[in-house]
Formats: C-alpha cells, structure tokens, sequence
C-alpha cells in the first residue's frame, strides 16, 4: 500500500486540494492501484499547492502544484514510484526553500497526520510533556524562563514571566487560554498549525497548566477559522480518548480540561482582555489594566494568555532543554519565529527560521521578490498596525529589538510586501479607517481619533496643496494623542504605519515636499 499525502489544509483546499484528493482515490481505484490519501498539514509553499506527497523508498517525493486533470498523467508517470513529472519537484527534505528553514514550531507540520495520536507520537510528539510531568511546577517555569521564549502574538512579552506570575498568585481556580484570534492581515501561521498539527498546541496548553497549577483551558478561534475549529475539537476529543487530556494526565495524578471557543470575528477580540470578556459571554471589550489577566484574568481569576505560536513552541523548549533552544537568535530575540509571506511576492508561505534573518533574504530570497517582477517599494511587518519598511532598510535583522530601532515592530511575524506602483497615501489612509471600524469603542483616543485619522488624510490627499503642511502638523498631533492616550494596542499602534508613509514616503500624502522641475530646468535633488 502506497502512501499519498495531500493537504486539507484551507490554503490548499481553496485552490482545489479536495478535488485532488479525490481524483487520486478515483484513479487509483479504476487502474487497481493500491494507494491510501492521507490529509495533512500544508508544507507553507503556497505557490505549489495542492502540493502532493508520496512515500517512496527513498522518502517522501513532492509535486506541485497539482490539478485535478493532472493526476491521470502523473499516474501513468509513475507517481507512486517517484516517477519523472513536469510537476516533480523532488524530495520533499531537499526542496531548497525548505531546506534552509529550521523549523521547530512546524516541526511535524505537514509531516503527520493532523488527527493521529500515533503517528504524533511516532515524530516525537509528548517528549516535552512526559519530561514536565517528572519535574516540579516551578522548574518547567524556570526552563521557559531561561530558553528566552517570547510571546509570538506580537507583545514579545517573556512567557516564563507570565507563568510565574501566575503561578505564584494566590487562587484555587486558574486558566491556560490560547488565542487563536489571528486577525492581522498577512497572517496565518496560527490557522496552519492548528489544522497541520494541533497535538503540539494542546501539549502546550498541557505543560503551562502544570507548570501554573490551572485546571482548565481554553482555544479561543476566529468564526472565520472552520476548518480549524473543527480540527482541534476532533483534536481535543482524540487526546482526551489517549489520556492526554482529563483526569490523570498519563498517571501523573495532574488533571486539566480543553476547550474550543469561537469568535465572531471582532478584530478586538485579539487584544487579551477583550478575547477574555469574549469568552464570557460578554461584547469584546479591552479592559483597563492592571489588574492584569496574570493576576484577575478569565472569570477574575489568574490565567496564563499566549499566543497559539507560543503554547506550541513550549514542548521543544521543554524536550530539548532551555539551553538548546536559547543557543539561536539575535540579542533578546532566542529561538525562532514563524515568519508569514504574503502581499505581492512571488513566494508566499511560512518560513521558520532563528531570529536575526535579514529582511531582505525573507523577502528576495524565500519570498523570490514580488510576484508582479516589479521592484519592492514596502514592506509591511506586524500587520495591519506594523511599520511600512522601505526597501532601502530591508537589511534589517528580523528581531523585537532590531526592528524597534528603526521604528517597526515584529508583530506576529506577518510580512506582506508591496511593489513600487502601491499608493502608500492610500495605504496610511487604511491604517486609521481599519482602526475606526475594528475599534471596540471604550476609550476616546481610537474611537474618536481614527475617524478624524482618515478626515484628516482626506485633506491632505484632495484638499489644496498650500494646506498640506498645516494638515500634516494636525495629523502628527492626533498620531501623538491615539499613541499616548490609547487604552489598548489597538489606537496605540495605529500611528505606526502612518507614521512611517509619512517618514519614508513623505510625497506620497499630498504634493511632494520638493516641486518637481518646470520643463527644461534642472530639478533640485
């Protein structure tokens, strides 16, 4: 029986994975052909999807990206030997592109199947787990503590600070929450591994109750997210049936529950507090802090809050010790982080990589470039809220710090690029009109200020270029305020992206700061 992998994952289930699937099934029953589909995680090529896997003997052989009416001609190719294709694209561990990765998040990604405690188990799945539960509480926290593991949700805030906070308050009843309310533009790491590998998310959440003492947790996912909503809770339910989950977690005498709760698609609900209320039963609303969650969080009681990226990294922390997971990086940046391609590049995809890569190899190098072949002009980092980066400063190292200093922020790892026809007026006008409509509404600075944002913007765009000077002065002014004044992120960070049109692409928010040259007179440079 030959093995074929295809993914169910959403990306290649949007561009026809499902009809691939079938057609493999199809074919392979008419021509007797003894072959078993398995649905996996995608590999993150998104340019190759649907891309298909097959076991060999020499290893897993890949070829992408396949359409339906292609899959009677790679059979009759020899697909289930490896055979020679167009599509061919070689052994999967030998694609460059994955090659040069180190993936440790995405470990099984696209490797196991998604539902398989065995097959998760089989490719070292509850290594880190086992290894928790010998230790004491307070040295799982220590060892996330002195890996350097951050939070991959955007705040870069150390884990192990979190944990131990909350594990030293004083309650009987505390929570692991993992938002998986992935709302940033160009971002999808969090989707991708929970449908690709939802065991690493749940022996995460597993290993932070022990290590906090909660008794409870909770998934907290975008409506906008089925398919992975329907994969953890299929996920959760296997776990719980192998005695990872429940009463007794593998006779450790440890109990923990897990369950999923869905969103209704509130940007908002991505800031903690606001998710928190969410969970509730209450509208998304950012709290005032402190308290913070660590102390008075989920139902006022202390919990754990982490990003789905950073739950899943813990048990690698754990399994291969502090140490060995701190040796990569730049600076406070230790470990790796899952960089998301998307935008106008030729290359999409998930990258995991140690911090400290360049810009400018994410994007030239894995991501090719634009997809359009036109030169980059920007590139987004963070998301929606993140810093335009100009192609002259793509040599930036990708680390919290690195891109502090020259105005940007690494978000949740999300790199969206832009060629050199973009409107980045257009672009700083967006920053504040997705701001007043994703805005909860509670404090005055984002609810006021992002609509008087994009007011503002729309003189400085249309209005006479004699007033664009006074405009811009009025605009810096509002940036200060939303910054300063905001209660949350949300009118926090919304000056950054405006900010940085106005720095790096200063003509592009009205007439240009130097008038450009009559015709047959030498221009000022």
């Amino acid at each position: 029986m030959t093995t074929v992998y295809v993914p169910g994952d959403s990306a290649a289930r949007a561009v026809g994975a499902d009809e691939v699937a079938l057609a493999l099934e199809s074919e392979a029953a008419l021509r007797g052909l003894p072959v078993t589909v398995v649905r996996n995680g995608s590999r993150g090529m998104h340019w190759l999807e649907p891309f298909v896997e097959v076991v060999t003997g020499d290893g897993r052989v890949g070829y992408g990206p396949v359409r339906p009416d292609d899959v009677a001609g790679l059979l009759e190719a020899g697909l289930l030997d490896g055979g020679e294709h167009p599509l061919r694209q070689g052994p999967v561990e030998r694609i460059e592109w994955l090659a040069g990765q180190q993936r440790v998040t995405f470990a099984r990604v696209g490797v196991v199947d998604p539902l398989s405690t065995s097959d998760y188990e089989a490719h070292g799945g509850l290594v880190g787990l086992r290894a928790a539960l010998a230790m004491a509480p307070s040295d799982v926290v220590a060892a996330v503590t002195d890996s350097g593991l951050r939070g991959r949700g955007g705040a870069g805030f150390p884990a192990g600070i979190k944990w131990r906070t909350v594990a030293d308050a004083p309650s009987s009843v505390k929570f692991v929450c993992a938002n998986a309310d992935e709302g940033d533009s160009g971002t999808f790491a969090d989707r991708m591994l929970m449908e690709g590998d939802p065991f690493t998310l749940i022996e995460g959440m597993v290993i932070a109750a022990y290590a906090v003492g909660a008794g409870e947790g909770y998934v907290y996912i975008r409506s906008e997210y089925p398919d992975a909503v329907r994969t953890m809770r299929r996920a959760i339910g296997a776990a719980a049936a192998a005695g990872w989950l429940g009463a007794d977690i593998l006779g450790s005498g440890f109990s923990f529950d897990l369950q999923v709760r869905v969103g209704a698609g509130a940007y908002i609900c991505g800031e903690e507090t606001a998710m928190l209320d969410s969970i509730e039963g209450k509208r998304g609303m950012v709290r005032a802090k402190p308290p913070l969650p660590a102390i008075a969080g989920l139902f006022g009681r202390p919990t754990v809050i982490n990003n789905v990226l950073t739950l899943a990294t813990v048990p690698a922390v754990v399994a291969q010790g502090a140490e060995a997971y701190a040796a990569s990086g730049v600076g406070r940046s230790r470990g790796t982080q899952v960089f998301q391609l998307a935008g106008n590049v030729a290359r999409g995809g998930i990258v995991e990589t140690a911090f400290g890569v360049s810009l400018a190899e994410l994007v030239e190098g894995y991501g090719g470039g634009t997809a359009s072949g036109r030169p980059v002009k920007a590139v987004q980092v963070g998301g929606p809220l993140g810093a335009y980066v100009p192609a002259s400063a793509m040599d930036v190292a990708m680390g919290y710090e690195e891109l502090a200093a020259i105005g940007a922020m690494l978000g949740h790892g999300g790199v969206v690029v832009f060629d050199d026809t973009a409107d980045m007026g257009q672009q700083a006008r967006f920053a504040m009109e997705f701001c007043a409509e994703e805005s909860c509404g509670k404090c005055t600075p984002c609810r006021i200020g992002a609509v008087r944002g994009v007011e503002v913007i729309d003189r400085i765009l249309v209005g006479p270029p004699e007033r664009r000077a006074d405009e811009l002065v009025v605009l810096e002014d509002l940036c200060e305020l939303m910054a300063e004044g905001s209660l949350c992120a949300m009118g926090g960070l919304t000056p950054n992206p405006v900010r940085s049109v106005i720095r790096h692409f200063p003509g592009e928010l009205g007439a240009p700061l130097v008038a450009p040259a009559a015709p047959g007179e030498t221009g000022t440079p």
